[in-house]
């Protein structure tokens, strides 16, 4: 049995929230469709050559029917948390209200599951679903929408503003379980957010998480989302953020990958009349992991701006994979785009491949792109070494380095604070000091 029929088959047992709504009834049926025939992407799609996603069809994973059965681990949310922060947490891709936080939350803002949503606000939900997602959906993205139970909804009316972060923590706790979520964000004109999108899981168990998340930027409105992915080691992860800009709209996302043995994470942004958008990663890939990065950013409409700055590093016999991609369609005149993706291998065994593309249909523009794969300087490591420092901390030194140019243009400093720890767990013998930092 492939990996789509057994799907299939188990798409009748699911407790699905859409029965009484025909549109979402609709769009489930079409992409159970689309994935029956499909499947999971393939290496022979131009943009999934670099990750091979068979293993998927070897290792089937059980969907959560009914209530989650495992126990979220109260530790290693503490731990995910960061301090001050409003949250919403899903265990095993349904929504925990005894581990979430969310009193006194501003007026007007909603900030609750998306099962919920959909019987409080489906009218609100079916103008925002499916709307930012790329027309031609991939095999990922048709089973989210097929297989979501659960997922954040996220709503700021005009003019409100967050004045602490709001984070949205997805737990697995099922060896061999299938979480599938939609996540929906939403701002109306003139508001602002800050939000952080985390995915992590218990122990060392294997478990396959897939989530979209869909956001909505209003006019004069901004938005600084992060997403830091630390699944354990054993975990399989899709996920896709989606972004719609709307006119002078800012949208600044910030992708953090250090955790899953495969791993991919696209983000896409539609940029409208003067708006400005910010693509900051890094990724961290040790052992056997494979992380893909996937950016694509179209620029529709004149005046927008657009940067990207992505790092990467693997070592062992790890590999890590980047995409980049920026689109000026022929009416966005005036666009102003940049994109820089530098690389750090640190083993002869790792690999890191990179494939930064400019397509431009206008000609009042202004591009450019960078990418470099390297290895650490040997008189910077040896610099170090002659001041005392042993060979190991001076490269541990030299890769925190690297990496922490990428941390310290994280805003949020409880979130800047777990990643620099996550960080250096990844550094063997390290003997690098918090207090340096």
């Amino acid at each position: 049995m492939s990996a789509a029929q057994y799907y299939v088959e188990h798409y009748r047992a699911l407790a699905l929230p859409d029965e009484h709504l025909p549109w979402l009834r609709r769009l489930r049926e079409e992409a159970r469709s689309r994935f029956s025939v499909g499947g999971f992407p393939s290496p022979r799609e131009e943009e999934w050559k670099y990750t091979n996603v068979a293993a998927l069809e070897k290792k089937l994973f059980v969907p959560t029917v009914g209530a989650p059965a495992g126990a979220a681990d109260t530790n290693a949310l503490a731990r995910l948390r960061l301090e001050g922060a409003w949250s919403l947490v899903f265990v095993d891709g349904i929504y925990s209200a005894e581990h979430s936080v969310t009193a006194d939350l501003p007026e007007g803002v909603i900030a609750t599951s998306l099962a919920n949503a959909l019987e409080q606000y489906p009218d609100r939900i079916e103008g925002l679903f499916n709307q930012a997602v790329p027309e031609e959906a991939h095999g990922f993205i048709a089973f989210t929408t097929a297989y979501f139970r659960d997922g954040a909804f996220v709503h700021m009316p005009a003019g409100k503003v967050l004045d602490k972060p709001l984070q949205v923590i997805h737990f697995s706790t099922r060896p061999d379980g299938l979480a599938v979520t939609r996540n929906l964000i939403a701002l109306e004109q003139n508001a602002g957010a800050g939000i952080v999108e985390t995915y992590a899981g218990a122990g060392d168990s294997s478990y396959l998480t897939a989530s979209v998340t869909e956001i909505s930027v209003g006019e004069n409105s901004g938005l600084q989302h992060y997403k830091l992915q630390s699944e354990t080691v054993k975990g399989y992860h899709f996920g896709g953020i989606y972004a719609r800009e709307a006119r002078s709209a800012r949208f600044r996302q910030h992708h953090l990958a250090f955790g899953g043995l495969l791993a991919r994470t696209e983000i896409h942004a539609q940029l409208g009349h003067g708006a400005e958008c910010e693509l900051d990663g890094l990724f961290l890939a040790t052992g056997r992991r494979h992380l893909d990065t996937q950016t694509l950013i179209h620029h529709r409409a004149p005046c927008g701006t657009s940067r990207e700055t992505y790092r990467g590093i693997a070592g062992d016999r790890a590999r890590g994979v980047f995409s980049g991609r920026i689109v000026v369609h022929p009416e966005a005149q005036k666009t102003d785009a940049e994109m820089s993706n530098r690389n750090l291998l640190l083993s002869e065994d790792a690999e890191i491949d990179s494939k930064p593309q400019l397509e431009i249909h206008a000609d009042d523009v202004k591009c450019a792109h960078g990418v470099t794969v390297g290895q650490l300087d040997p008189e910077a490591v040896f610099y170090l070494e002659s001041r005392g420092v042993d060979e190991p901390t001076a490269r541990n030194m030299l890769t925190f380095a690297f990496a922490n140019e990428m941390v310290e243009k994280i805003r949020l400093s409880s979130l800047k604070k777990l990643v620099q720890d996550e960080l250096l767990s990844f550094l063997p013998q390290s003997d690098i000091r918090k207090d340096w930092l």
